[in-house]
């Protein structure tokens, strides 16, 4: 049975999210960051940790950001085959819930209309709008407003398929070692493997803010693991003043690739990785 939902819907959810998401860090990485505190062996390494976590009680408290970079506004919608959307176009609705949140939440925007010119839109739009077609009647809304410092520091590698699994540690390990304390570690490090050059990039960007599936193979899960012990050993710290968290997460995904490549992304985030969900 088809379902109809106004866009207005989807423009008022995705205003009340990006006022959200930026006051308050998800709980999941709240979390990390506490234990980071009780795990972390550098004197000021666990300082610096405690002064991140004394930050998120302020800007909850205070109703005030995270961060001044409050992002480029990155959106994932998956929609249910059985909606009918009603009202103004998705994207124009998206865009104005963007434009909503970050002006009624005076949060700093950020956007330029073209990447040469370089004029300030001055409401934070557009945004990058990921859409998939999914089974059902629902809209899954994510965002994952992506702030810049870390972003400058991603990489794409397009490996030779002889690379195999090596190859992919060391183009992660690359690619966090050259980012350094420019990514305002404690970074959250999201990869994807296979595809094409911009699937793996997407799907970078999705291990940022997405839980991974259940059903996914078993070497991205072993990946993880020692990709954190790995990155957590290159000694950068938080801040990049040295000690043992240089990253509080790895997640990786992957997909299907043709015969004659290995592409390999790494998307950076610092520790603020911000990321909401929302079904309607």
């Amino acid at each position: 049975m088809i379902r109809e939902i106004d866009t207005k819907e989807i423009a008022e959810a995705i205003k009340d999210m990006c006022i959200a998401v930026n006051y308050k860090l998800s709980p999941d990485m709240e979390e990390k960051l506490s234990t980071a505190k009780e795990t972390e062996v550098a004197p000021l390494g666990k300082k610096i940790i405690g002064q991140l976590l004394e930050n998120l009680e302020i800007a909850e408290t205070e109703q005030i950001p995270i961060c001044q970079d409050t992002g480029m506004a990155v959106v994932f919608l998956e929609v249910g085959q059985d909606v009918h959307f009603t009202g103004e176009p998705i994207e124009d609705a998206v865009n104005a819930g963007v434009r909503a949140g970050y002006e009624e939440g005076y949060l700093r925007k950020s956007v330029v209309g073209d990447p040469i010119l370089r004029v300030n839109t001055k409401d934070n739009t557009p945004a990058v709008i990921h859409y998939s077609i999914v089974p059902g009647s629902n809209v899954k809304i994510t965002v994952g407003p992506k702030g810049f410092g870390s972003e400058n520091m991603s990489r794409v590698f397009m490996l030779k398929p002889a690379d195999g699994i090596e190859g992919v540690k060391n183009a992660i390990l690359t690619a966090v070692s050259d980012a350094g304390p420019n990514a305002c570690p404690p970074m959250v490090i999201g990869v994807g493997v296979g595809g094409t050059f911009e699937k793996a990039a997407i799907m970078a960007k999705e291990a940022l803010v997405k839980h991974p599936e259940e059903d996914r193979p078993q070497w991205t899960k072993d990946l993880e693991e020692e990709m954190l012990e790995r990155i957590n050993g290159l000694g950068i710290g938080p801040g990049g003043l040295g000690g043992s968290t240089t990253a509080l997460a790895v997640n990786v995904r992957s997909f299907a690739t043709h015969i004659a490549g290995l592409p390999v992304a790494v998307n950076i985030c610092c520790h603020v990785n911000r990321h909401m969900e929302r079904t309607i």
